[in-house]
């Protein structure tokens, strides 16, 4: 970034901001538009003039894909003799919504979400809003700087001092025994069932849908259908806050 702009946003009446952000990520931010938005939950945005609200959705879809492209490839690099089957299975680990939350905690994203103070007495509903401002950021860090920055941002920045790779290798995190266990003890009805795609999906890509007395907590989707159970479990477990 030329210094000029720098100056500039050292001295601009949001400085205070940029700051705040520079000793949070490690870099001085560019477009801090997009910053903002990645840390807006739904329940505080508002409606556009083009029908759109201007919350963090479309930057986690966005930083959920890139990051999960960056994981893949240093799983890839790092077990090299290592099946499908493994890596997607420390993919998942590692961008679980519960390990996003902590790591969201660790940066201190927590400090500067905006979100509607009502949904602080629904546990439920704040159960990924960590993790979901996490991913929003990653897609403004990729928007703002480019994938190259962006890969280099999440290895040295995230993985590296904040993710045990190892430990993680050797932990088994089996939420749909969990899911199931609670539901025995409450003495509720689970079910985990296979539903249609979306059109224009891969007809070799599995959709789990768990229900629970009837009532839909969670949807999984991968090219494996025990992921696919694994992640309807785990979005299930974080919605009952289990």
């Amino acid at each position: 970034m030329p210094l000029s702009k720098i100056y500039k946003l050292y001295f601009s009446p949001q400085r205070k901001y940029v700051k705040t952000l520079r000793n949070l990520l490690g870099f001085v931010p560019g477009n801090l538009s997009l910053y903002r938005m990645a840390f807006r939950h739904r329940s505080a945005a508002v409606m556009l003039k083009n029908g759109t609200k201007n919350s963090n959705e479309r930057l986690e879809f966005l930083g959920d894909a890139v990051l999960g492209s960056v994981i893949a490839e240093e799983l890839f690099k790092r077990y090299p003799y290592k099946s499908e089957g493994f890596l997607t299975e420390m993919r998942s680990k590692i961008v679980s919504r519960a390990n996003l939350n902590q790591l969201s905690k660790r940066l201190g994203l927590n400090e500067l979400i905006e979100f509607d103070t009502k949904i602080v007495n629904y546990p439920n509903k704040q159960g990924s809003l960590l993790g979901d401002a996490f991913e929003a950021l990653i897609g403004a860090v990729y928007l703002d700087k480019g994938y190259d920055f962006t890969h280099s941002f999440i290895l040295n920045r995230i993985i590296k001092p904040h993710v045990d790779i190892h430990t993680l290798e050797n932990t088994e995190t089996n939420f749909k025994s969990k899911l199931i266990e609670w539901c025995q003890r409450h003495g509720k009805d689970i079910t985990f069932e296979l539903v249609a795609n979306n059109e224009g999906d891969s007809s070799k890509l599995f959709t789990i849908q768990v229900s629970i007395d009837g009532e839909t907590y969670g949807v999984g989707r991968d090219y494996n259908k025990k992921n696919a159970e694994k992640l309807a479990a785990e979005k299930a477990c974080e919605a009952l806050s289990i």
